[in-house]
């Protein structure tokens, strides 16, 4: 990937430039579906962690855990998870906003004083096309979205995901961008594009 592929990927709707990583480990917690489930969701969240070469831990010391994902069948459902307004304060409005643009599912990223990512609440809602997505696709794809901020358009036309051999796979120049985010050498916190050419550089060193 050059840097105008890149740069897109972290240019928001409002033409602005971030890009964040993970400041701490990574430590999932899920709600909502089977244990087999569950043991899918946390396997790919180790799967992509392995990738970026970023830790996972049992326990977070702030927050217990940092990755909360909520499975549902209707937004209004969230309003009655217990203490989930003290974690997400703006709930309410959330959920009136969800129920109108008829989504199936968001992510809410926190942040530390630097600026990298502290926590991030992924709500699922399962409706008809959701439903239709095999559970080792829905937890890739959402590791994925999790484990660097992204832009809120960066997979609106395309997805970092593909198929190989009837599964889905982690696509290879995504798969290069998390590799270089995560570069040691590279800032936690990016909010020029500027960055995008150094990621370009750190996927050619890293390839």
């Amino acid at each position: 990937m050059d840097v105008f592929d890149i740069e897109p990927l972290f240019t928001r709707a409002d033409g602005t430039y971030l890009c964040a990583r993970w400041g701490r480990p990574i430590v999932p917690v899920v709600f909502g579906v089977e244990d087999d489930t569950i043991s899918l969701l946390k396997g790919a969240f180790e799967a992509v962690c392995g990738l970026a070469r970023h830790t996972m831990a049992e326990t977070d010391p702030e927050l217990g855990a940092n990755v909360m994902m909520l499975f549902c069948r209707e937004w209004g459902d969230l309003a009655a998870v217990p203490d989930l307004d003290r974690l997400v304060p703006e709930l309410a409005e959330l959920v009136a906003r969800l129920i109108k643009a008829d989504a199936n599912q968001y992510r809410i990223f926190r942040f530390d004083d630097q600026g990298a990512i502290q926590a991030c609440f992924i709500f699922l809602r399962m409706d008809e096309q959701l439903s239709e997505v095999s559970a080792d696709t829905l937890a890739l794809s959402q590791a994925v979205q999790s484990i660097v901020l992204w832009s809120d358009v960066a997979f609106m036309n395309a997805s970092p995901l593909a198929m190989a051999g009837g599964n889905a796979v982690l696509r290879p120049d995504i798969a290069g961008v998390i590799r270089a985010v995560y570069d040691p050498v590279m800032p936690a916190v990016a909010q020029d594009a500027s960055h995008a050419l150094r990621l370009a550089a750190r996927i050619e060193v890293l390839h």
